[in-house]
């Protein structure tokens, strides 16, 4: 009797975890080697006979000099399973590369997504754009500066962004009014040590420049410069009167914010569906 019960609950997990209900696709180039960037490849995770599914794209975090796409599998496969055609990117990473590459790459992987995901059983007519730490604050900056889509001469194809415990927010504020207290040399190689880029780069800036709607998640135990900024960013949009949902996370510390997707009850995928508006 042992061995059907075991069977019966392996297919009920595989089934949670999407792996019955998903068709994946990987490693496909969205950008092409140039002088100024690298070539560099998305994943897309879509349910099964998909049709005008909604979209969302990740980044991922690390600091804007690690991470890769590959660690977040589980999140694409579960958010198929969830109905949601999801793609997951690479994108140029410090040292070698700087704010400038990867707020492009972001742009013409999203590009891409317009461009592409009906093939997949996508609607390009509802794409969202999500990332957690690092990745949540180049997902602010290609939600709401007008720039690299000017430069793409396209208009900006998003519908909404969803910012996980973003970090960088208001990185030219913090760099120069914090110096004294932490070290602001952490993220040079990134941002390079010019207060013209940080402040370039800070997506609170951008505010008014497209009036996108945006959910906010934060970790009660985040690290504090996550919180410093993103207070100061949920100000900045409030005193434009720009929409801004938010979500508080109790207890919650940064990474956590992220690896809570791995469940799929989690709390994080009903504020993401919620947002989006995927019935569950």
């Amino acid at each position: 009797m042992k061995q059907p019960i075991f069977a019966l609950l392996f297919l009920i997990l595989m089934s949670s975890c999407g792996v019955l209900q998903t068709q994946r696709n990987k490693n496909i180039p969205y950008l092409s080697s140039t002088a100024e960037l690298p070539e560099k490849t998305l994943n897309v995770f879509a349910p099964k006979k998909a049709k005008n599914a909604p979209v969302l794209i990740f980044i991922h975090g690390g600091s804007w000099h690690s991470g890769r796409k590959e660690i977040y599998d589980f999140m694409g496969n579960r958010l198929a399973a969830k109905g949601v055609v999801t793609v997951i990117i690479d994108y140029p990473l410090a040292p070698n590369y700087q704010l400038p590459a990867m707020e492009k790459a972001s742009a013409r992987a999203i590009q891409w997504v317009k461009e592409n995901i009906a093939s997949y059983g996508g609607d390009p007519m509802n794409i969202y754009v999500s990332g957690h730490s690092a990745g949540g604050h180049l997902a602010a900056l290609v939600a709401i500066k007008e720039e690299p889509w000017k430069e793409l001469g396209i208009s900006n194809p998003l519908k909404g962004a969803i910012l996980n415990d973003p970090a960088g927010l208001d990185w030219y504020w913090f760099l120069t009014e914090l110096k004294e207290k932490y070290n602001k040399e952490d993220n040079y190689d990134a941002f390079t040590s010019d207060p013209a880029v940080w402040k370039t780069y800070s997506p609170i800036y951008y505010l008014e420049s497209k009036e996108i709607p945006m959910l906010l998640m934060e970790g009660e135990r985040t690290y504090l410069s996550i919180k410093l900024t993103v207070e100061r960013f949920r100000k900045a949009a409030e005193e434009k009167r720009l929409k801004v949902d938010y979500s508080f996370y109790p207890k919650t510390k940064h990474i956590p914010m992220v690896t809570q997707f791995y469940f799929p009850w989690s709390k994080g995928y009903k504020d993401v569906l919620n947002f989006m508006e995927v019935g569950q």
